[in-house]
């Protein structure tokens, strides 16, 4: 079994969290690797425990676009996003074991393909890996979505929206709810966004991840204490408050 993750920003509580799940379900059925789709920091109070964590723990770690704005300037940022970014960056200089974080972040690729590229791994989309958006109401945007699949072998998973569900090329999006939590990947093409642990904008504020099984796909989430990542949030002025804020209704 694989445990596929993203979008941590930061928020170590909800990565600890999601951790702890993983590791309880080694216990029966086991999960043999952890992936990481990237976006392990940005907007959350604890850029480098969450690196570490991510280091240690995941056999497989891609770039995502704020992993990257860490070590570049940020480009098409908001505001927010944007004071985000430079305020990690700077905790991350400043910390000791900045250089080999750095050596980590400028050396994580930005996909990964198995099984004769049938599946394949990216942050933002088969298009554009690093920043492309796929959001669900995108099923109404053929021409996107045609070229989107045109590069997908069968499956795709990938992160960047926050948002868990699974895309069928017959224009469909369902979602954890729609499928009752589980999802069989077959012939047909799929494109499968993991949710996000640190930062979820589903309308639910439990962290999200999924477990793939042979073709076996469940989608997870998990219960921590959001309030503690929104006080160290709130204790940071470089840090919106609104950053801690959404983290209690998962928006």
């Amino acid at each position: 079994m694989r445990a596929i993750l993203s979008d941590i920003h930061g928020n170590l509580e909800a990565l600890e969290a999601v951790l702890a799940d993983i590791d309880a379900l080694n216990d029966g059925a086991g999960v043999d690797e952890i992936y990481c789709l990237g976006d392990v920091i940005g907007y959350g109070p604890d850029p480098a425990a969450c690196i570490d964590l991510v280091r240690d723990r995941c056999s497989l770690t891609l770039l995502g676009n704020h992993d990257q704005a860490s070590l570049f300037d940020p480009e098409g940022f908001n505001k927010t996003a944007e004071r985000a970014i430079f305020w990690t960056r700077r905790t991350l200089e400043s910390g000791r074991g900045a250089a080999d974080r750095f050596d980590f972040l400028g050396e994580l690729p930005r996909t990964h393909a198995e099984r004769g590229d049938t599946l394949l791994f990216v942050h933002g989309s088969a298009r554009n890996p690093l920043n492309e958006y796929v959001f669900p109401e995108d099923i109404y945007n053929g021409p996107k979505m045609s070229k989107i699949f045109q590069l997908v072998g069968r499956h795709c998973f990938q992160g960047h929206t926050h948002i868990p569900g699974v895309f069928t090329e017959d224009l469909d999006f369902l979602s954890p709810a729609d499928l009752d939590g589980q999802y069989t990947l077959g012939a047909a093409k799929a494109l499968v966004n993991v949710g996000s642990v640190g930062q979820p904008r589903d309308g639910d504020a439990r962290a999200s991840y999924v477990t793939l099984e042979g073709d076996r796909l469940t989608f997870r989430r998990v219960e921590y204490d959001h309030r503690v990542t929104a006080e160290k949030i709130y204790d940071i002025p470089e840090l919106d408050n609104y950053l801690g804020d959404r983290l209690a209704n998962g928006q």
